[in-house]
C-alpha cells in the first residue's frame, strides 16, 4: 500500500500524517495475468488503484467481439462510475493483461474522505478531471489522427510497457484490425 501514497501525492498534497488517518480506508490486492476485477453486470462498489502492472476495461458487443475501452497502467484506476455514483450495473468488463496489484477504497468512503478533507477532495477532483482528460484526448484521436498516429501515441504513453501489451489488444485500443496494426508496424520497420 506504500506505493499509492506518491499516486496520490502526484495528484494532489495529501500529507502522511492524512494518509495514515485514511490508510485503514484501503485494502491491497493483487490479481494474476488476464484475470477479472469485475465483469459487466456488477455493481463494483470500490475504486481500483493500480500501483502495478497494465490492465484494460473492455465491452463484449452483441455478436461476442471484444472492444477495448480504455488500457490503464500504473497511476491509473478501475472502477464503473455508473455504478458508484448511480447504483447501476457495469455496463463493461474491468481486466488485467499483466499480474496487477491495486489498492481498493469502497467509492463511498473516498466521498466521505474528500467531504472532510480539502486535500482528499482535491484529490478526487484531479481523478476526474484526468478521466475527463483522457476521454477528450482519446476522442480527439478518433476523430483527428490516423492509425499510425494512434500507434505512435500509443507507443508514447506506454513506453517500454508496450511490449507488455497482446498486439490484439493494442489494435483493438486503436480501433483497427490486427492486419492494419501489422501494416503499421511494418511500415516503421518494427517487424
Amino acid at each position: 500500500m506504500c506505493k499509492l501514497l506518491p499516486i496520490i501525492q502526484k495528484l494532489a498534497p495529501v500529507s502522511s500524517k492524512e494518509w495514515a488517518k485514511a490508510k485503514s480506508l484501503f485494502s491491497a490486492r493483487s490479481y494474476q495475468a488476464d484475470e477479472a476485477i469485475f465483469s459487466a453486470g456488477d455493481k463494483p462498489k470500490g475504486v481500483y488503484f493500480l500501483t502495478h502492472g497494465i490492465g484494460r476495461y473492455y465491452y463484449i458487443d452483441s455478436e461476442g467481439r471484444e472492444r477495448n475501452k480504455s488500457l490503464v497502467k500504473a497511476g491509473g484506476a478501475f472502477a464503473s462510475i455508473s455504478t458508484v455514483v448511480n447504483a447501476e450495473q457495469s455496463p463493461f468488463y474491468a481486466q488485467t493483461i499483466t499480474p496487477c496489484n491495486t489498492v481498493v477504497i469502497d467509492y463511498d468512503d473516498l466521498i466521505r474522505l474528500s467531504d472532510e478533507n480539502k486535500n482528499w477532495a482535491t484529490f478526487v477532483r484531479r481523478v476526474y478531471e484526468n478521466l475527463a482528460l483522457k476521454k477528450e484526448n482519446r476522442e480527439a484521436d478518433f476523430l483527428m489522427k490516423s492509425a499510425r498516429q494512434r500507434y505512435e501515441g500509443f507507443l508514447d504513453e506506454f513506453g517500454v510497457q508496450n511490449d507488455l501489451i497482446p498486439l490484439r489488444h493494442v489494435a483493438m485500443y486503436l480501433g483497427i484490425t490486427d492486419v492494419t496494426l501489422s501494416r503499421i508496424r511494418r511500415e516503421m520497420g518494427m517487424i
